[in-house]
């Protein structure tokens, strides 16, 4: 079966950059990251590669669908999507414009800013308060913030509250 459409690689990333991610519908699964290759495939098979955030991420299929469809609509009748699970996923693998988009929405992008060194106490299974990990208040951009709970509206995400303007909000987990 040969495609009703065959569309530039350059086309493909384009739609696929209007693909919502599930579970934030602000940020694309290319600006997430998760788009990993484009090709065609004898030259009439569309092929797609997605490394989820996680091996266990439960949008996994969702996604699939989503790009499946989008192609559709596009008229790119033959395509596949494979799902690549390694390397893993990283959050360095965000763009500017998802970490922008992030923010934006009122999720703070992850950080690698640490206040101090991580040291981690073997003997007491616990860490110095001074090294915790400094997340921004994407309201109001203090650094005045604190974990209120690990756990986030999904697994990616956890829950921060700002000292400052006292809003909560959701920290995309680094990884």
């Amino acid at each position: 079966m040969v495609s009703a459409v065959l569309a530039t690689t350059d086309e493909v990333w384009t739609w696929l950059a209007e693909v919502a991610d599930p579970e934030i519908p602000v940020i694309s699964v290319v600006d997430l990251g998760i788009v990993r290759d484009v090709i065609w495939s004898d030259g009439q098979e569309c092929v797609v590669t997605v490394t989820p955030t996680y091996s266990g991420c439960p949008a996994t299929q969702v996604i699939s669908d989503s790009i499946s469809d989008a192609l559709a609509s596009r008229g790119i009748t033959q395509h596949r999507i494979e799902i690549q699970l390694s390397p893993a996923w990283t959050t360095d693998w965000l763009s500017e414009s998802g970490r922008q988009k992030l923010k934006a929405y009122g999720i703070a992008p992850p950080s690698h800013q640490r206040v101090g060194q991580q040291v981690i106490d073997i003997s007491r299974l616990s860490r110095k308060a001074d090294d915790a990990l400094q997340v921004p208040c994407p309201n109001c951009g203090s650094v005045h913030t604190r974990m209120t709970s690990q756990f986030g509206s999904t697994p990616c995400k956890a829950l921060y509250r700002c000292d400052d303007c006292l809003e909560p909000f959701d920290y995309f987990k680094s990884h």
